[in-house]
């Protein structure tokens, strides 16, 4: 894969997360405890809905610092190196992952 094409690849899945990320909001408010709009256990249930979409939203964030730290290793002429030990890190293994930091050896 060309370094246009990867920096564009970056760059759409980094709006992609915007986009989830402004559709989640609603299911991340903090759950209204008023038993009289509704009952204990549809609260409980809103409660772990939320609790759901704070873990999907952290994993986000999670995902688009790495993103973000591909793109510098991108702008460095450092993307495809192994972080750890400076070697090429496989087509194999980017081609699942363009976020990866470090060649199959460092990774374990």
């Amino acid at each position: 894969m060309k370094e246009d094409e990867v920096r564009a690849a970056l760059q759409a899945e980094l709006a992609e997360l915007s986009d989830l990320q402004a559709v989640s909001a609603e299911a991340r408010a903090p759950v209204e405890l008023d038993q009289t709009t509704q009952g204990r256990l549809s609260r409980m249930d809103a409660m772990q809905a939320q609790a759901m979409a704070l873990e999907t939203q952290r994993r986000r964030e999670v995902r688009r610092s790495r993103i973000e730290a591909a793109l510098k290793r991108l702008d460095a002429d450092e993307f495809g190196d192994c972080v750890v030990c400076g070697e090429e890190i496989g087509t194999k293994r980017l081609a699942v992952d363009l976020t990866t930091p470090t060649c199959v050896d460092c990774a374990s």
